[in-house]
């Protein structure tokens, strides 16, 4: 008993300090689901010890309590949270509670499904049409005044035609993630470090004595509920009540469904969480009601959340971990690259061991070190990255962390370049370089040469019989069939694909011999505008300039690249190999897409995403990752997400493949397109 106290007391403690900085302070020292698990735990051993449960326990009550600078509001109606759903499973256990409560004397005809935003609880006030009073959602009895920030946001009507004598509409302020960008890059370009996330800056904004900084955010709103309303109309389902908000101008969220089964609630739960990412704002759940209002009634709350509604909660892509050590790793070029070794963590839906902290002036302003709880981030396939440590939880007189004055691999002293932000290992010769070179050279988007992983490019280069590109088409087979796990198919694979990447394309050799800022597009449009790799080599720093789209730097490290003896020494052992030095032969496309740019988006049934750069830049259009006003047309497949959403914003065409198949055989779009547009 003594040790469930104990626990449940220090858990106590860590929830009500996290809500304060969570609800009170905008400052949040954890994920979002590193306090939902302290939460679980606290109510798994409260649910054992029902003695041990105290009056101010956070699982009794809702959120926390204001600011003292702001005016606090009573809500007429209380403003609930919800519980939480972090499974499927969860979803279809709380679909049989509402069954059992309900006992048979009604069934639930239909569900709501609307996203869960990440933003800050609104209740907002009207009065005979005229928006009197906007709370925050506070302790959930109890908000704050924020009024004067409100009325800054465009979204929100301040009157209301035809509205009831009062009506209160709850929903969800926040920034989209393209007012986010802006707001860091604006925070950037004073020299102030950067925003976490948007969360945090909708609620920051919110709290500020002077609405003028509040307006310059372009915060957003979106209404999902009622609360108090004398004199509205009789309403039976949700639904027809967020189409009664819709209809007396409120912002509703297109993406809300009714549905007539739980298992179409999974398919959209399913569906959203594939999309987590497609649109210009954050969601980090789905929130699932119960339709029939009377059915609400009938089912009722608990003390702090209502049984006829669950939030199911996305996989969480922060999480908080031990930070172990932090060792540097050298790349193909020689950068040295901080990583953080992390004690195991789930998240972004993969278990997590190390993650990339970027550089030395990363880790010096994140102040992060070894022994230290941190924040790591995993969103969609981005690389693991440690956001920042908990310094609630650091041990007293930890030591920061230095960067090492020597290269880990080769022992040879690290230098940092000035104006640049890395440290480089420059020994060319460092294993750690060579090798990389080498994985560089073999990949799949360069000279693609299959079973040359990085254990065999290890074990040949270990044999010393390679350190650079050339050595691979110069192997002794033989000799390596006498290695361990090397047989006759193993090798006959290896000879045949080295064999074939001497065909590959001139652009693919230019990337794969690793030269300083040249990727796979600038190596096509080299061997595209010289012919031949001979030609490369022979060009003066001003003729590479000239050529659109390379400009003085990639000349001057091309041009450099081939100035270097063991540079032209590969050349020549690739030459005597017989590799493909020649480019491709010019042709007459016509260039109908001529200083045009036209960016792609979502998923495509017609062309392949590969396909349609393809043809853009054959056509010599620009097909660049962002959309600008500069843009001439969006390519739209299913999906589309904020780059249709800006496209939309700014006017600019959205157009189908069917009419992308146009304008590359014309160069104008079609009249629906611009008719839409004009729209």
């Amino acid at each position: 008993m003594t040790d469930a106290y104990a626990r449940i007391d220090k858990l106590s403690r860590q929830i009500h300090h996290h809500n304060e900085r969570y609800h009170r302070d905008d400052a949040p020292e954890i994920p979002d689901a590193d306090f939902d698990a302290l939460l679980v735990e606290l109510r798994a051993l409260e649910a054992e010890h029902p003695d041990l449960i105290r009056s101010d326990s956070p699982t009794q009550g809702v959120g926390n309590s204001g600011l003292a600078m702001f005016e606090p509001v009573e809500h007429r109606v209380r403003m609930m949270s919800l519980d939480n759903a972090f499974t499927l499973e969860d979803v279809h256990e709380w679909g049989s509670r509402v069954d059992r409560r309900l006992d048979g004397e009604a069934s639930v005809q239909a569900y709501a499904c609307e996203l869960k935003f990440d933003g800050l609880a609104m209740s907002l006030r009207y009065e005979n049409g005229i928006l009197i009073q906007a709370a925050t959602r506070g302790d959930g009895r109890v908000g704050e005044d924020v009024t004067h920030n409100i009325l800054t946001i465009d979204e929100i009507p301040k009157v209301i035609e035809g509205a009831p004598e009062v009506l209160e509409v709850r929903g969800e302020v926040y920034l989209r993630k393209s007012e986010f960008d802006a707001v860091n890059a604006l925070r950037a370009a004073d020299g102030d470090p950067a925003y976490i996330n948007p969360r945090n800056v909708a609620a920051g904004s919110i709290r500020q004595k002077d609405a003028s900084k509040n307006a310059k955010r372009n915060l957003s709103f979106w209404a999902y509920q009622l609360g108090e309303v004398v004199g509205g109309p009789e309403l039976t389902s949700h639904f027809a009540t967020l189409e009664y908000v819709k209809s007396l101008g409120f912002p509703l969220n297109e993406h809300a469904k009714r549905l007539d089964s739980l298992d179409k609630v999974v398919n959209f739960v399913k569906t959203y969480e594939a999309k987590r990412h497609d649109f210009d704002y954050e969601y980090d759940g789905i929130v699932i009601k119960v339709d029939g209002l009377g059915l609400q009634r009938e089912l009722g709350v608990t003390s702090k959340a209502p049984r006829w509604a669950v939030a199911y909660k996305l996989p969480p892509e922060e999480r908080t971990t031990l930070l172990h050590k932090i060792t540097v790793s050298i790349g193909a070029g020689g950068s040295a690259t901080p990583f953080a070794e992390l004690e195991p963590v789930f998240v972004g839906g993969a278990t997590v061991t190390n993650a990339t902290l970027h550089n030395a002036d990363q880790v010096k302003k994140k102040d992060v070190r070894p022994g230290d709880t941190v924040i790591v981030r995993r969103a969609g396939e981005v690389i693991p990255e440690v956001i920042g440590p908990v310094l609630s939880e650091r041990p007293e007189g930890l030591p920061e962390w230095e960067f090492p004055d020597w290269c880990p691999v080769c022992n040879h002293r690290l230098v940092r370049p000035e104006g640049e932000a890395r440290t480089r290992c420059v020994n060319y010769v460092c294993e750690a370089q060579v090798r990389g070179r080498l994985e560089h050279f073999v990949q799949r988007t360069a000279m693609d040469i299959d079973h040359l992983g990085e254990k065999t490019i290890k074990d040949l280069y270990d044999a010393e019989m390679i350190t650079d590109p050339g050595d691979l088409y110069t192997l002794d087979y033989e000799r390596i069939l006498s290695w361990d796990r090397y047989g006759d198919t193993t090798v006959a694979n290896m000879q045949a694909a080295l064999m074939a990447s001497k065909d590959r394309s001139l652009g693919r050799l230019l990337f794969g011999l690793r030269i300083r800022h040249i990727g796979a597009t600038i190596g096509e449009l080299l061997a595209k505008s010289f012919g031949s790799l001979d030609a490369v080599i022979a060009a003066d720093e001003a003729s590479l300039a000239a050529v659109d789209g390379i400009g003085p730097i990639v000349a001057t490290a091309v041009h450099t690249y081939f100035r270097v003896d063991r540079h032209l020494e590969i050349v020549e052992k690739l030459r005597i190999a017989g590799v493909n030095f020649d480019g491709p032969e010019l042709d007459d496309t016509p260039q109908t897409l001529e200083n045009m740019s036209v960016v792609v988006t979502g998923s495509l049934s017609r062309f392949t995403r590969d396909e349609v750069q393809g043809l853009i830049k054959a056509h010599g259009g620009k097909s660049p990752g962002t959309v600008s006003k500069k843009t001439t047309a969006l390519l739209a497949g299913a999906g589309g997400g904020s780059k249709r959403t800006k496209a939309e914003d700014l006017g600019v065409p959205v157009i189908s493949e069917d009419e992308f198949a146009a304008l590359l055989e014309s160069g104008e779009l079609t009249k629906s397109a611009r008719d839409e547009n004009a729209n």
